[in-house]
């Protein structure tokens, strides 16, 4: 069955380029099962929307298996890069300059800030 095709995907051409990387994190004790080109671009599709693991549209794999990728994928090498941030510089990955739920946070700060500020003290 063929998905919708989302502006966050990358090329498939693209992910063969950066897919030994993503492969390299993983431990080699059973074939894997899931297709890393799906949890990739489910990640991405994350990174642009912002939105929750939970409503990850049911097209891509379960939210939990790519949240256990995301995470084994985010973690920082010894000098601080994970292979999350190579895969996306190597894919040449441009995301938004902030998620939806960065731009809902900052319009949340905002409103606690004014609400201090007029509180009698």
């Amino acid at each position: 069955m063929k998905r919708t095709k989302y502006a966050s995907d990358i090329s498939k051409e693209k992910f063969a380029e950066i897919e030994p990387l993503l492969r390299s994190v993983r431990r080699s004790t059973k074939p894997t099962t899931i297709d890393l080109y799906e949890v990739f671009c489910a990640v991405l599709y994350l990174l642009r929307t912002g939105c929750q693991w939970r409503f990850l549209p049911g097209e891509f794999p379960k939210w939990q298996s790519v949240y256990a990728y995301w995470r084994k994928w985010n973690e920082p090498d010894q000098h601080g890069v994970s292979v999350l941030e190579q895969a996306l510089k190597k894919s040449g990955w441009r995301g938004p300059r902030e998620t939806g739920a960065q731009r809902l946070q900052h319009v949340l700060d905002c409103g606690r800030a004014k609400r201090e500020e007029y509180r009698p003290g």
